[in-house]
């Protein structure tokens, strides 16, 4: 029987579950049993999990998952832990369950993680005793590192002694090496323009809030100066791609010689306003100046960036921030913590028709920190023109609407509505209509970009 293994999809959510409950009757007659069959997987959880890339999938020929492996990312500093990871019995001593281990600690791997932590049982062979095949360590397990999910053992009633926390230290990548790096989501949390400059562009007040959820740039070093997007983006010619134009752009200040081979993996919608593109070219910025040893400075960066797009300069320096001018100027903030249901209406809202637009308010009077802090701030110039031009995106507004306040982000067509917990938010995203499709995302004030520059720097948690 041949598998292979490919990061697994919001519609595989279903079957994945399924093959959770089926793996878990194994568990029958053992003293864990009764916490494994009160505790499955959440499918609203897993389905964001998803959605950040943090899952892959044992595929058979007939297309058919069979394994799954997840990754939780919540941990933060230099590990990342493993979730869950099943293969259907039927399906066993197959060798899918060290495929997907083995292809799991690959990306993390590459993502500058230092280890991967898990926690099993102890006297299970396809537990402990298999991790341990694989280069997994028993650790102590009252390491403070362990102590969030002993209490969650001890609340579903999971016997403690034969809870065994493992770790698998994984090496730095090599020089010529894949590395994976995130680009995150932004939206805007309000938008008005404020006046039109002599040179055509228009002045602006917004507040970028950056996300933890976006697209994935895996970066390999060249010694040929050659710069290669092996990734096909439908629309998009390779030159004039953003993110070749960063590494080009960046090449004058490395040493002779460097370039490098680009993948991007897009989960942002193109055109959405959620700054897709400015953040895969910020991306390739921070990380090849790290890869190539170029050593800029944040403001150089930030100046190549302002180059390519007014955007590129907030998710160069990975801050949420109050910005003014183009967009450029830029002041970080403090936001509350809040989770986003952000929907895509799945229609292409093109930005420069939209500031052409005659019925496009221009000369808003400037907003402040204190009014947008108080919540009376909250509009986005681009809205009427959009509802009025879009009907998918004002019939998207107006789903969400019914939960609260939904607002447009950047220029369009994603929408989102701001909430106070996770569950509220994964609850709404549930209930999506089928025309559009929704993602749950938590706001960020420090980039996941700057996170994981910090990781492949070896400093844990320095970002933050």
């Amino acid at each position: 029987m041949t598998f292979h293994i490919e990061r697994a999809r919001p519609d595989q959510v279903d079957a994945l579950c399924a093959i959770e409950r089926v793996a878990v009757e194994l568990f029958r007659g053992h003293r864990a049993w009764r916490s494994y069959r009160d505790v499955s997987v959440p499918p609203e959880v897993l389905r964001e999990a998803i959605a950040r890339g943090l899952v892959w999938v044992a595929v058979i020929g007939s297309g058919e998952p069979v394994g799954f492996i997840w990754l939780d990312a919540e941990e933060g500093g230099e590990a990342i832990g493993v979730a869950e990871m099943d293969v259907l019995p039927s399906h066993g001593r197959r060798g899918i369950g060290a495929a997907l281990l083995e292809h799991a600690c690959g990306w993390a791997r590459m993502a500058g993680y230092h280890r991967v932590d898990l926690g099993t049982l102890a006297d299970v062979p396809w537990n402990a005793p298999f991790y341990a095949k694989h280069g997994f360590a028993v650790m102590d397990k009252n390491r403070p590192e362990f102590a969030f999910y002993r209490e969650r053992d001890r609340e579903n009633g999971f016997p403690d002694d034969l809870r065994v926390f493992m770790s698998r230290p994984l090496a730095p990548p090599d020089p010529g090496d894949w590395t994976a790096w995130p680009a995150p989501a932004k939206l805007n949390l309000f938008l008005r323009i404020t006046g039109r400059r002599a040179d055509g562009y228009h002045d602006l007040q917004t507040v970028f809030r950056l996300l933890d959820w976006g697209d994935e740039i895996r970066l390999r070093p060249r010694q040929d100066g050659q710069v290669h997007r092996l990734t096909d983006v439908p629309g998009v010619p390779a030159d004039s791609d953003l993110v070749v134009r960063a590494a080009r752009l960046l090449q004058p200040h490395a040493p002779a010689g460097a370039g490098a081979d680009i993948e991007v993996e897009k989960r942002i919608p193109m055109g959405g306003g959620l700054g897709g593109g400015s953040s895969d070219a910020a991306t390739v910025l921070v990380a090849l100046n790290r890869l190539w040893g170029a050593g800029l400075d944040e403001d150089a960066l930030a100046e190549l960036g302002r180059q390519l797009g007014a955007d590129v300069p907030v998710f160069v320096r990975g801050r949420s921030a109050w910005a003014e001018g183009v967009g450029e100027k830029l002041n970080p903030m403090g936001l509350p913590q809040r989770w986003y249901v952000v929907l895509d209406p799945r229609e292409h809202v093109p930005t420069a028709a939209l500031f052409q637009a005659p019925e496009l308010t221009r000369n808003a009077p400037p907003a402040t920190i204190s009014s947008f802090a108080s919540g009376e701030t909250v509009e986005n110039a681009f809205a009427p023109v959009v509802r009025a031009r879009h009907p998918r995106v004002a019939a998207a507004m107006d789903w969400l609407d019914g939960f609260g306040r939904a607002r447009l982000s950047g220029s369009g067509a994603c929408v989102f509505l701001e909430t106070d917990s996770p569950e509220r938010a994964e609850a709404i995203a549930e209930r999506c209509p089928a025309r559009f499709t929704a993602h749950v995302a938590r706001g960020e004030d420090v980039s996941p970009l700057l996170v994981a520059l910090a990781r492949h720097r070896g400093v844990d948690g320095a970002a933050r």
